[in-house]
């Protein structure tokens, strides 16, 4: 398991990183803006040489807050999976954030799940 954190602004984002059977399976903790994207970015696109996860799981369930930038770095992670012939699915989203994926129609294009075990069996 590897875990990332950044400690900007006044709420601090942890990811932490597993794989699940082959799946690349990232729990996100706390806000997720411009100021903390970072984490979640270098969790989905490994900057180390390692091939990005064809088959990813976003956890979002304890993640209290997204704006535009967190859309963006779930997109761009679905579109390299999917060009990898994988996938990317999200997991738990809870009310706020769950409505800023349906808002934006993230919702539509990524597959969404009440639970990381959904998702993972889906």
């Amino acid at each position: 398991m590897t875990d990332i954190e950044q400690a900007e602004g006044p709420e601090r984002l942890s990811v932490e990183q597993r794989s699940v059977d082959g799946v690349h399976v990232v729990t996100v903790r706390g806000e997720i803006d411009h100021a903390t994207n970072g984490a979640l970015h270098e969790a989905l696109f490994p900057e180390d040489g390692a091939l990005a996860p064809a088959r990813i799981v976003v956890d979002l369930s304890d993640v209290t807050f997204m704006d535009s930038s967190g859309i963006n770095a779930l997109l761009a992670a679905h579109q390299r999976a999917s060009d990898a012939q994988g996938w990317l699915r999200i997991a738990g989203a809870q009310r706020t954030v769950a409505r800023l994926l349906n808002i934006t129609g993230i919702g539509q294009v990524i597959s969404c799940h009440p639970s990381v075990e959904q998702a993972l069996h889906t």
